[in-house]
């Protein structure tokens, strides 16, 4: 089941009055869904602010903000990420973090580690971690965030209390923002033509190639580390099989960015019907008045064929089709 970041907080705070807090969370959910923010909230809980809070001169409550994330790191609030070029969490950072943990915390505090992408520690880094885990320190609270829970080792997700959020993925992140802006300029060139469906594929696949090489160099990256540090002390098949491995998680990595790009591209089009009929809601309010024209010269029933032509594309992106002759046909379907 998962929750909102709100429903999580409570859920939490509640656990904590009753001093029944576990000691290690694994908060999962997809980009923009407020894992660290609720990291962050976490923390204050525990470790609060005697100086925050209280009264104004008006008797009024004071608000607490919660700050970034990164600014609650203290000598006993440990915050892990991905630093090595590969986007790795190292071993080093894992015994950087257990070295924190066996430290005594002033009087009143709890000693917190987060680990913020926990799907990126390395083998080394994820079996230092698991000691951590399976012994904790008295006193320690252990978060692990990740949109990827899946990458972790079984014997890790076993050992936590688990809380998958809802929401999250703001379209216009990690290069969606982009994305939007190539739909807009190939759509004003032409809509509704074979050429412009093939301009509209072209200015998608060019994204998606941008973020495959990304994924491919930084498995690359991660294999070359793991090759320097172990080849002298392994045999050949296991690093063959580490080989496997990185080309299976620059795989899902792509896999993931394209879904995420997908639903930009399906938000862009039901904007046009949005637009088309007259509702409110846009995703990208905005691009209206560049996609208005576009709109106005489509039928609602066209724009809704077009939609379910690019579900469809979706559906079958999903299957072992040709990725490059699925999206020839898809966007000719949708946008032609």
């Amino acid at each position: 089941m998962a929750f909102t970041a709100d429903k999580a907080f409570d859920l939490l705070a509640a656990a904590h009055q009753r001093d029944r807090l576990a000691h290690a969370f694994l908060i999962s959910g997809a980009p923009g869904c407020g894992k660290e923010n609720l990291a962050a909230r976490i923390i204050q809980l525990v470790n609060p602010d005697p100086d925050a809070g209280g009264f104004d001169l008006f008797g009024e409550p004071v608000t607490v903000e919660t700050p970034p994330l990164a600014d609650l790191e203290s000598g006993w609030v440990r915050i892990i990420r991905p630093r090595m070029k590969s986007r790795r969490i190292g071993v080093d950072d894992m015994r950087d973090l257990e070295h924190t943990l066996h430290l005594a915390p002033p009087s009143g505090k709890r000693k917190v580690g987060v680990i913020v992408e926990a799907d990126r520690m390395n083998d080394q880094a994820a079996n230092a971690f698991l000691k951590t885990l399976e012994e904790p320190p008295p006193g320690t609270l252990l978060l692990l965030l990740t949109a990827l829970p899946q990458r972790l080792l079984p014997t890790i997700l076993s050992r936590c209390v688990r809380m998958p959020l809802l929401g999250g993925r703001p379209l216009l992140a990690d290069g969606g923002e982009e994305l939007v802006r190539a739909l807009n300029t190939a759509a004003r060139r032409g809509f509704g033509t074979p050429v412009a469906a093939l301009t509209l594929k072209s200015a998608f696949t060019g994204f998606l190639a941008h973020h495959r090489e990304d994924a491919e160099a930084a498995a690359k990256a991660a294999e070359k580390e793991e090759t320097a540090a172990y080849r002298d002390g392994t045999d050949g098949s296991w690093l063959k099989g580490r080989e496997d491995f990185h080309k299976a998680a620059a795989e899902a990595e792509y896999l993931d960015a394209r879904a995420r790009l997908f639903d930009v591209l399906m938000a862009w089009m039901a904007d046009l019907l949005r637009l088309r009929s007259g509702s409110a809601g846009l995703d990208f309010p905005e691009t209206a008045e560049a996609l208005r024209p576009i709109a106005e010269a489509e039928s609602e029933s066209r724009l809704l064929k077009r939609m379910e032509a690019l579900d469809s594309l979706r559906r079958t992106l999903e299957t072992n089709a040709s990725e490059a002759l699925a999206m020839e046909v898809g966007f000719l379907k949708a946008f032609g």
